[in-house]
């Protein structure tokens, strides 16, 4: 397929659940996972809810010990045990990847769950971040049928490949209550 890099990836809810929505990006149609509580215009840390809007693609995250390095014309990051991301809304570092070990409260990038085996890092809340309005919203891959997420998109492997391939720098995902 001979794809010129699409520009929007466009997330929306579908089906009987919150957390089930349906991601489409140029001809890719595919299953996606959202946050527990659903889609918000009104973003709080710790709320499990997706948030609403259009955001650019920042980097690419990738664990090397299980991925290969993805070739994608965005910036890409070696995930590292000592990698992490700030969601202490009381550190400066607040929704910034961090080394760990750090005393503000943190996640953790490295798991051993597949989930962030590769991601993209939202530009979410980012801007400056706004302590408080949430913090590492990535796009990363589901877990255990398309669970709900803490906030973020997450989607199969097979869509992980389709995205890495043709998403590109102009490329932003667009959240949305509905088409």
């Amino acid at each position: 397929m001979n794809l010129s890099p699409m520009k929007d990836i466009i997330v929306t809810p579908q089906g009987a659940h919150k957390h089930s929505g349906q991601l489409h990006f140029g001809p890719h149609r595919a299953r996606c996972a959202l946050g527990r509580g659903g889609l918000t215009d009104n973003k709080r840390e710790g709320d499990a809810k997706t948030p609403l809007g259009r955001f650019p693609l920042r980097r690419i995250w990738y664990r090397p010990d299980r991925v290969m390095r993805p070739q994608a014309g965005l910036p890409i990051v070696k995930i590292s045990q000592k990698s992490g991301w700030c969601d202490d809304v009381t550190a400066d570092c607040y929704n910034r990847p961090i080394l760990r070990p750090m005393s503000a409260r943190h996640e953790r990038l490295w798991r051993h769950d597949r989930l962030y085996d590769v991601f993209f890092e939202l530009g979410y809340n980012d801007a400056p971040p706004e302590k408080g309005h949430g913090s590492a919203i990535f796009l990363h891959l589901e877990k255990d049928n398309f669970n709900p997420t803490l906030g973020c998109v997450a989607v199969s492997p097979a869509s992980m490949r389709f995205l890495l391939r043709y998403a590109g720098p102009d490329t932003h995902i667009l959240i949305a209550a509905k088409k």
